[in-house]
C-alpha cells in the first residue's frame, strides 16, 4: 500500500528506471549468459481438459480479488483495440478487423506480463495492486522476456501482412466501399469463402506457433533461473505431451478474445485479465514443483 500512494512524479521516475534496467537486460539476454544458457528444464505434468475448469476458475477468482486494479490496469487493450481499428477504418483497410481482434491471441501471452506477476503474489498470500504488475521489470529473466516478446509482435505483424495479401488475391486488391459491402462479398461469393477457410486454416498455424512457444515460457521465466531457450523449449514440449487439453485451451483463448473484441474491444477489460490469471494457474498445473 505504501507505493500505491507515492508522489506519482516518483514513481513513474522509478518506472523509468525500471524500464532502463529491462532495456539493458534485453540486451545482455541477446548473448546467454553461462549460468542460464542449457539451463536443465523443469519436470513436467499431464493434464487433462477438463483440469481446464479450475484453472478457468482460479483466473477469475485472481479478477475478483483484483478487479478494479486489473481494469485500471487492462483498460489499456480496448484503448488500442479501438485505435487500431480506427485508422484500420480510416485507410479504408477493412479486410484487417477480423485479422486484428483474433491477432490479440498471438501477443495476449506478453501483454499478460503483470497479470501473471499478481497472481503469483496473490498465492503466496500477499495483497498486490495494480502497480505490483510493474515489478516484472525487475524480474532476473526481463532481458529474455522482451526478447520472446518482441518476436511474438514480429509474428503479429507478419499475420497481419499475411492476411492483407490473401484478401488481396482473393477478394482484392481494391479495397471494400463499405463495411456492408465487404460483408456481402465475404459471405456470398466463392472468393469470400476462400478468404474465410484459407484465412483461418492460416491463422491457426500462426497460432498454433505462437502458443506452443509461448504458452508458459513467459511465467516460467518470472518463477525459475532458466534461459530463454530452456523455456521455450520446455514450453513446445507441454504442447506436445498435452495436445488436447492445449487444443481446448488454444480454442478458448480465440474464442474469448475474439468475443471480447466484438463489443468495441471493451470485453477485453474482462477477458484480458481472466485469462492472464489463468495462464498462470495452467502453469502450474503443466510444470512440476
Amino acid at each position: 500500500m505504501t507505493e500505491a500512494i507515492r508522489n506519482p512524479v516518483e514513481w513513474s521516475v522509478d518506472q523509468m528506471k525500471n524500464l532502463g534496467h529491462a532495456l539493458g537486460e534485453a540486451g545482455h539476454a541477446i548473448g546467454h549468459t553461462k549460468t542460464t544458457l542449457h539451463s536443465p528444464a523443469p519436470a513436467l505434468h499431464r493434464i487433462r481438459a477438463s483440469e481446464l475448469k479450475d484453472v478457468i476458475r482460479k483466473g477469475f477468482a485472481d479478477y475478483g480479488a483484483y478487479r478494479t486494479d486489473v481494469i485500471a490496469l487492462c483498460v489499456f487493450y480496448p484503448v488500442v483495440g479501438l485505435l487500431l481499428a480506427r485508422a484500420v477504418y480510416g485507410h479504408a483497410m477493412l479486410p484487417l478487423l477480423f485479422p486484428l481482434a483474433s491477432g490479440f491471441a498471438l501477443i495476449g501471452p506478453f501483454a499478460a506480463l503483470g497479470l501473471y506477476e499478481m497472481s503469483r503474489e496473490r498465492e503466496h498470500g500477499e495483497r498486490a495492486s495494480w502497480v505490483n504488475a510493474f515489478a516484472v521489470l525487475k524480474a532476473p529473466a526481463i532481458g529474455p522476456i522482451l526478447l520472446l516478446g518482441l518476436g511474438l509482435v514480429l509474428l503479429f505483424l507478419v499475420w497481419l501482412a499475411v492476411a492483407w495479401l490473401l484478401y488481396a488475391v482473393t477478394l482484392g486488391p481494391a479495397v471494400p466501399l463499405s463495411i456492408g459491402a465487404f460483408a456481402r462479398d465475404l459471405f456470398t461469393t466463392g472468393a469470400g469463402w476462400t478468404l474465410i477457410v484459407v484465412g483461418c486454416g492460416i491463422g491457426f498455424l500462426f497460432a498454433l506457433l505462437a502458443m506452443s512457444i509461448s504458452v508458459i515460457s513467459f511465467p516460467l521465466l518470472l518463477d525459475k533461473d532458466v534461459g530463454l531457450d530452456t523455456a521455450v523449449r520446455t514450453s513446445i514440449r507441454a504442447v506436445r505431451m498435452n495436445p488436447g487439453p492445449m487444443a481446448a485451451w488454444g480454442l478458448i483463448v480465440v474464442g474469448g478474445l475474439v468475443l471480447g473484441s466484438i463489443p468495441l474491444f471493451l470485453g477485453l477489460i474482462v477477458v484480458m485479465p481472466v485469462l492472464g490469471h489463468a495462464t498462470w494457474h495452467l502453469y502450474r498445473k503443466l510444470v512440476a514443483g
